[in-house]
């Protein structure tokens, strides 16, 4: 059975993935600041469903594909570190916004909502990357059942990343409101994370194939 240092370090990683602004936080805190808190809530629903569509094909056999075409690999694990700064440029530049700055969203129903969470996920980069260059990397043949392992590791990813992002939308109003009243924690909020962006997308390109 895999370790459980293993399973911690994966879950640690999910935990800064999805603390780190990407188009699922953005729409997420979007529409439950434009839609209210139960709007951002049904469109997590999809977004969770686009997770286990990722897990399930990295579980049975897209990320073995990859990593055994060492340049599919690089290309990949690349083409990551550059989402990742570009992100990170986006948080930055001048002119940048903060994911918590109000954005105006037509409201949609339930149905579009569910869809355009679907939709967020399955279209975003940083979740192919965390699925198909780190989960395998956390996956030992010894250990037992891959299969097996990778279920155990997506499970542990979408725990982590769904309870997260449904506080993120339970709060985004609140958290929004607070960072109206005080300009200069946008600043803050935008440098903080275009640095830890940055630093995550030199450590993804500088990580060799294991």
């Amino acid at each position: 059975m895999i370790d459980l240092a293993a399973v911690a370090a994966f879950a640690l990683i999910a935990l800064g993935m999805v603390l780190t602004p990407g188009p699922n936080m953005i729409y997420l805190i979007s529409r439950s600041i434009c839609q209210g808190p139960a709007a951002g809530l049904v469109s997590l629903g999809g977004v969770a469903l686009g997770f286990l569509v990722y897990m399930l094909c990295a579980a049975f056999g897209i990320t073995a594909l990859v990593l055994a075409v060492p340049y599919a690999y690089d290309a990949l694990r690349l083409a990551g570190a550059g989402y990742l700064l570009y992100l990170a440029w986006q948080a930055v530049r001048p002119g940048g916004r903060s994911p918590f700055q109000v954005r105006d969203l037509p409201p949609d129903g339930l149905g579009r909502l569910f869809l355009m969470g679907l939709l967020t996920n399955l279209l975003n980069p940083k979740i192919a990357v965390l699925y198909l260059s780190l989960l395998p990397q956390f996956v030992d043949p010894a250990k037992g059942s891959v299969l097996v392992q990778s279920l155990l590791l997506g499970s542990v990813q979408i725990a982590v990343s769904v309870t997260v992002n449904a506080a993120i939308a339970l709060a985004a109003g609140s958290i929004a409101g607070f960072l109206t009243r005080r300009p200069a924690w946008f600043a803050v909020q935008r440098w903080l994370m275009g640095t830890v962006l940055a630093a995550l997308a030199v450590r993804m390109a500088a990580d060799a194939r294991r």
